[in-house]
């Protein structure tokens, strides 16, 4: 086994900076690229990582030629969901030709814009012979792991398994434009967010010793709309904030900023259990709030990021610039306000990036592989049919397979609730 995995990165955007930071935890990688369109933030990308002393990465602009260069021996992509096909085919073709060779390659969440899509990245990864991953920190959150473990090993193994998981992510927006563009990022935040909720909840209601493939999905029930950023004022204030990058449109084509939905899973032991997942863009808190709650026959568990390690309180005396050095997605800069003491941690990113990393330098399968993607893919367009048609959606379901949500084709109507 090598003792050290090189690592390239594909993007150079809000979570790729999340990952160099994880990686100072990580003992056995090193980044010794970064490949985006937008040079300027790959240089800086890049002498974070130089800073940070996790590497000193090239930068390129190709990633045909980042995956060819014999410093990198694996990948995490990050780029943007309307670039991912365009750009895992290349890399996977790379590899296929005999020009490159990569001991894995992982992918951030979610793993595309529609089943059609989703597909199309596992097979091109799969065809090319690349070990493969699939990126969801909150798989690998610690309070979540050990969550987990105390209610199997203590809970179920007494009173029986778990039946119904809660779990929600919640901010006030996304960082760039292109998050808020059903066509580009594929929805709204059901697409880019529910991912999480959707994986944690099966996670969790997984017996320990099994795959979570053998929890299998039955129906699926979902609810979306835009409570905030339809309304005139609020569309207005998000073309405005981004009218540098492109437009984003609220009035003609909006995207949702709030999904529910409820998920039906039958047990290995043929019990069914139930996830209710929840996200939000429409959340003004102190910033982004992930909470989850699993209940049992005679236990319960519950987590909620805000509420844990410390607060601090500022008077209206003090007075600085607006950031997110508190907390992600922060939205005050006064008053009493939790925070977390180091947030890559909490959020699972270093757990994560230690995990595949050790995955590849010793070949082995992860538990979440890019399959687990699309079937996490597969939920989400069911939850957009089910909210389309505001009935269940039962599973299987062939009209997933090209399913293209109403708000990724700009169609959408969000007074239709």
């Amino acid at each position: 086994m090598a003792s050290r995995l090189r690592i390239g990165i594909v993007g150079s955007g809000f979570v790729a900076r999340f990952h160099a930071q994880a990686f100072v935890n990580v003992r056995d990688a090193e980044i010794t690229a970064i490949a985006s369109r937008n040079e300027k933030s790959a240089s800086e990308l890049a002498q974070l990582c130089q800073t940070l002393g996790v590497g000193s990465p090239k930068v390129f602009t190709d990633v045909r030629a980042m995956a060819r260069d014999e410093s990198v021996d694996a990948i995490w992509f990050l780029a943007p969901n309307y670039v991912r096909v365009e750009l895992i085919e290349a890399i996977a073709d790379e590899v296929r030709s005999g020009r490159a060779a990569l001991k894995g390659l992982a992918v951030e969440k979610p793993l595309a814009r529609n089943l059609a899509e989703a597909r199309r990245v596992l097979q091109a990864v799969e065809e090319a012979g690349i070990p493969h991953g699939y990126l969801e920190n909150q798989l690998f959150a610690p309070s979540v792991v050990r969550g987990k473990e105390l209610l199997w090993r203590r809970g179920a193994s007494i009173a029986g398994e778990p039946y119904l998981a809660r779990c929600a992510e919640e901010h006030s927006g996304p960082h760039r434009a292109w998050f808020w563009r059903g066509d580009l990022q594929g929805g709204g935040v059901l697409n880019d967010m529910m991912c999480h909720s959707v994986a944690a909840g099966w996670f969790v209601l997984t017996p320990p010793s099994l795959p979570l493939e053998a929890l299998k999905p039955r129906s699926v029930t979902a609810q979306i709309a835009c409570l905030k950023w339809a309304r005139p004022e609020y569309a207005q204030k998000l073309r405005d904030a981004y009218a540098h990058e492109m437009e984003v449109d609220y009035v003609n084509h909006p995207a949702e900023d709030y999904a529910s939905a409820k998920i039906v899973f039958e047990t290995p032991s043929g019990n069914l259990a139930l996830v209710e997942a929840t996200t939000s863009w429409c959340f003004v808190g102190p910033g982004l709030r992930l909470t989850f709650e699993v209940l049992g026959p005679e236990y319960m568990l519950a987590i909620n990021t805000l509420a844990g390690e410390g607060t601090i309180f500022f008077s209206r005396n003090v007075q600085g610039a607006a950031g997110e050095d508190i907390v992600e997605k922060q939205n005050a800069e006064q008053g009493l306000m939790p925070y977390l003491a180091d947030e890559v941690h909490s959020y699972g990113y270093i757990a994560e990036n230690r995990y595949f990393t050790e995955c590849f330098l010793k070949g082995e399968t992860p538990f979440c592989t890019l399959e687990y993607g699309v079937r996490i893919t597969e939920l989400l367009m069911a939850a957009y049919l089910s909210a389309e048609r505001r009935q269940t959606v039962d599973l299987p379901c062939p009209e997933l397979e090209q399913f293209v949500p109403a708000v990724a084709q700009g169609t959408w109507n969000p007074k239709m609730i």
